[in-house]
């Protein structure tokens, strides 16, 4: 029986209903990692059916690809110099669709990069305190440097009672309350940034979309997404809307960038855009489709076929906004271990930076 000892005592991982897999490093032979900054090659151009509709089609994936190429190479430096890799746990109860989905392509990408990748998965009826154990054992845990709780939990589990049980140190999805707190707050950084408002700022910069003296719309009001991304773009006039507000398409339609994050399917149509505005998609739903794999196929907030005929860039779903979100994770992993192991953080590469919110919000 597996058995993991924390301060003396011996955890039965049975009784916790749970195998926790402990990934393996990678190796990445031969790899020579970036050395400047991307092209703005990285928008697609993207030309429509018909007419003479055009927009930029921003893809998620190569802006992924080329921030985990640069972590790689991160990780492999640091695997020689201190002859450890950082390690990312995702901690998940129950199962849900998207929840498989994102907590898989995390592990994928871990293995991508060389990141250890600690998983737990445990059954929905698992007991709130089982939870918050799991989490003090990988906090104490020198093999992890960060921890994600996959969302959303059962109703049973109070949320805010395992996100505060996460260390600080490690919470690199940025969603304890006091990282939050520290968003809000002006002069106060905080740890760590959400990871999908975090990814949504890289596209912007990487697009080299002006933020200052526009006007932005963030449909959606969450603690994951909206509100924090409503935070780092303050540079601009940032609108929020959700379900309370009257008229959104009229408020929309006045907005430079456009971030919608609610989840539901196709909400944001063509008529809500004003002309030439940046479309950022991180809402997904599954819709049924026999011809799909699986079975259904993932669309996102916004009505692409309409919206791509207005828009001057928007992110497909899938292959936008997600894949970023994943890097991210990532990021923030491997800025936790540096941290861990006192090693100062290399910004001589800035083909990718987590400290994209110091820039763009207000002063």
């Amino acid at each position: 029986m597996l058995r993991v000892t924390r301060s003396g005592v011996a955890l039965r991982w049975r009784k916790l209903r749970t195998l926790l897999v402990w990934g393996q490093q990678q190796k990445h032979a031969g790899f020579s990692g970036l050395s400047t900054p991307p092209p703005p090659a990285i928008l697609v151009p993207h030309l429509f059916q018909s007419g003479t509709a055009s927009c930029w089609k921003i893809d998620g994936r190569a802006v992924a690809q080329d921030i985990k190429d640069v972590i790689a190479k991160r990780v492999i430096q640091l695997r020689d110099q201190v002859g450890a890799v950082p390690g990312l746990a995702v901690v998940q109860v129950g199962h849900h669709k998207a929840s498989d989905l994102y907590s898989r392509s995390k592990q994928l990408a871990c293995d991508e990069v060389g990141i250890a990748s600690f998983a737990a998965y445990l059954p929905a009826t698992t007991p709130e305190d089982e939870v918050l154990e799991l989490v003090n054992v990988l906090n104490a845990d020198d093999r992890v440097h960060g921890i994600l709780v996959q969302l959303p939990m059962p109703p049973h589990i109070q949320l805010d009672r395992v996100l505060r049980a996460v260390s600080l140190d490690k919470d690199v999805d940025g969603l304890h309350p006091i990282n939050l707190g520290r968003l809000v707050l002006r002069g106060l950084h905080p740890t760590f940034i959400p990871c999908t408002p975090l990814g949504c700022l890289e596209i912007l910069r990487r697009s080299r979309v002006q933020i200052e003296n526009k006007h932005a719309v963030v449909i959606g009001c969450s603690n994951v997404v909206g509100l924090p991304t409503a935070l780092l773009l303050q540079n601009a006039t940032v609108t929020v809307i959700h379900e309370h507000t009257p008229n959104p398409a009229e408020a929309t339609k006045r907005a430079d960038i456009v971030v919608s994050a609610t989840g539901v399917a196709q909400l944001v149509r063509g008529h809500w855009l004003k002309k030439g505005a940046v479309v950022l998609d991180v809402g997904t739903s599954a819709v049924q489709d026999t011809a799909a794999d699986g079975g259904y196929r993932l669309i996102g907030d916004v009505c692409f076929e309409e919206a791509e005929f207005v828009a001057s860039a928007i992110t497909p779903v899938p292959g936008g906004v997600g894949p970023v979100t994943v890097a991210m994770v990532l990021s923030n992993t491997l800025q936790s271990a540096l941290r861990f192991f006192g090693i100062a953080t290399d910004t001589s590469d800035n083909s990718f930076t987590t400290d994209s919110h110091l820039i763009l919000r207000c002063k």
